[in-house]
């Protein structure tokens, strides 16, 4: 099956979590990340420390009960993490019905997205999938891509984000400043960045960027690494 690749933002929305085992913890762990309203999250089980720690998030409810079909009311995304197939089942043709973002562990077939293996480094994310047919190869594939995309591409993300609002604020041609993020992008500044190498930097923005932000290159660079 060929998937359409997305982000999605659930930033304010509310989620529902059943099933709080080992793969239950890594799907909250990622959703809360993503900045939600809520999380409900359901296990008959005793809550475990990790998850009792989890919990003091304001974010987090608990409850030690069985899944229940209004438990899906008002909800934009549902994840199923239990070993009961009838249950996985019955909440992927619940959410089927009511138009609800799904994922059910171990049953790709039974949703309606699958959750692909992430790198993360600050605001870069990257994102690997197999369709679901060879979780261990996205898991390798995910293994080398860290060992790339260190974490002086998130200064570098974080660098650009400073920067490119106060390019803008300058009113210059929109080509001008595709020419300008461009350069900066074909620069060696994350290769500097990785080296640890701040002087560097501050010298390649002197000599790249219009000479009404070169004051501001103190500011920019601050705390990058």
């Amino acid at each position: 099956m060929t998937y359409y690749p997305i982000f999605l933002k659930v930033k304010n929305r509310k989620c529902l979590l059943v099933g709080a085992g080992a793969v239950g913890m890594r799907k909250l762990k990622s959703i809360l990340a993503c900045e939600p309203e809520q999380v409900t999250v359901l296990d008959t089980a005793e809550p475990g420390p990790e998850l009792l720690e989890i919990s003091r998030d304001q974010r987090v409810i608990f409850k030690q009960r069985h899944f229940q079909d209004s438990d899906l009311d008002n909800v934009f995304i549902a994840f199923a993490c239990t070993n009961n197939a009838e249950l996985n089942r019955r909440m992927s043709d619940l959410c089927m019905k009511k138009n609800i973002l799904c994922n059910i562990a171990d049953f790709p077939e039974g949703s309606n997205f699958i959750v692909p293996s992430v790198i993360r480094q600050g605001d870069l994310t990257l994102a690997v999938s197999s369709g679901g047919c060879t979780p261990a190869l996205t898991k390798r594939i995910r293994s080398e891509l860290q060992e790339i995309f260190g974490p002086h591409y998130a200064a570098f993300i974080t660098l650009m984000g400073r920067i490119r609002p106060l390019v803008l604020d300058l009113g210059k041609e929109t080509s001008q400043n595709t020419a300008l993020f461009r350069l900066l992008v074909g620069s060696p500044i994350l290769d500097e960045l990785e080296a640890g190498n701040m002087e560097r930097v501050n010298e390649i923005l002197t000599d790249t960027l219009p000479q009404e932000l070169v004051p501001r290159i103190p500011e920019l660079i601050d705390e990058l690494i």
